[in-house]
């Protein structure tokens, strides 16, 4: 069975509505890094250096980044020449079949850990203007819908917006949020929030956090206070530290994972704005590059829009062209 029908199978079992919106909002990505693959092994008739060129071009320009290309192209080299392939149209196949094992990783998983025995402290970290607030509110009702009690608390106090952007949330999907003004420790905000979500018997704690990295070396140290406090309040705590990277800031997003990297450990990301970009290989960067699993991805502006990050449905709907061009040639 080939790797894209295995991947179509997969996917069939799953939630259409989730497909849907993968394919929705990876629509820009696949039009135009799958569309310039579709030229490229269509469009000539031997494998040769050339193709080989043109084929990092493209992934370099996809954002897939420049270390992550350099393997990928060397390991469909290596598979060229193991299987014998002489077709350039086998290519495609083979190169969705690479990525997915690049995305792969037994020992990590996707899904958000919860402390299933007690309150699961979830901190967000990122710079300003990636879309972390929203995606904590989003989060949030989620997990209300769900039928999860929810807490929110407005760490990010060097904002004004940001503490009023998280209020509006609260409001919209009917989850407390603990605030203090503008200005105050986001220290003693956090522990404030603890002490709430302790005292209603929540199940879940969102945090939000400041991202100023002009002033990095504070912002780090702060970082460092907030999780100190966290842990000395719940020991086994934050359950997850999750980083919000703009999809649309490319290799930049690289450069502020390994700044949070030095301050806190991360354990997942939440991949925002996805839809609005045509270089969704940061999503294969990322996960290869940093050896941190993307967990959430931002699809569209609605509040259920943030879905668990699905390496079968990044991957049909990257490559669902190709998916419905192998179904015909089995057919054939």
């Amino acid at each position: 069975m080939s790797f894209l029908k295995r991947l179509r199978e997969n996917v069939s079992k799953k939630t259409e509505s989730v497909t849907q919106k993968f394919i929705s909002g990876l629509s820009k990505t696949s039009h135009s890094f799958v569309g310039a693959m579709n030229n490229l092994f269509t469009g000539r008739t031997k494998i040769d250096e050339d193709l080989y060129e043109e084929l990092e071009d493209i992934l370099i320009g996809a954002d897939v980044g420049v270390n992550t290309t350099l393997e990928l192209v060397e390991r469909l080299r290596d598979e060229v020449k193991e299987r014998k392939i002489k077709d350039p149209s086998e290519l495609q196949p083979l190169l969705s079949e690479i990525i997915g094992d690049m995305l792969t990783n037994e020992d990590e998983s996707h899904h958000i850990q919860l402390n299933e025995d007690g309150l699961t402290v979830i901190l967000f970290v990122g710079v300003n203007g990636v879309g972390k607030t929203t995606s904590i509110g989003k989060l949030a009702h989620r997990y209300k819908s769900e039928g999860k009690k929810v807490v929110m608390a407005a760490g990010d106090t060097f904002r004004a917006g940001a503490i009023e952007q998280l209020q509006v949330w609260g409001e919209r999907v009917g989850v407390d949020v603990i605030r203090q003004s503008s200005g105050s420790d986001p220290a003693a905000v956090i522990y404030d929030g603890i002490q709430a979500a302790k005292s209603r018997q929540a199940d879940i704690l969102l945090c939000d956090t400041a991202g100023r990295l002009q002033n990095k070396v504070n912002l780090m140290e702060e970082l460092k206070k907030v999780n100190r406090v966290i842990q000395r309040e719940v020991p086994d705590g934050p359950h997850e530290i999750l980083l919000a990277l703009d999809a649309t800031a490319g290799q930049n997003a690289l450069v502020q994972a390994k700044q949070f990297g030095e301050a806190v450990n991360v354990s997942g990301i939440v991949l925002t704005k996805l839809d609005g970009t045509a270089k969704g290989g940061i999503v294969i960067a990322i996960s290869h590059e940093l050896n941190i699993p993307v967990k959430l991805v931002g699809l569209g502006e609605k509040a259920d829009d943030l879905q668990t990050f699905d390496t079968d449905q990044f991957l049909h709907a990257l490559f669902k062209d190709a998916v419905i061009e192998d179904d015909k040639m089995q057919v054939d």
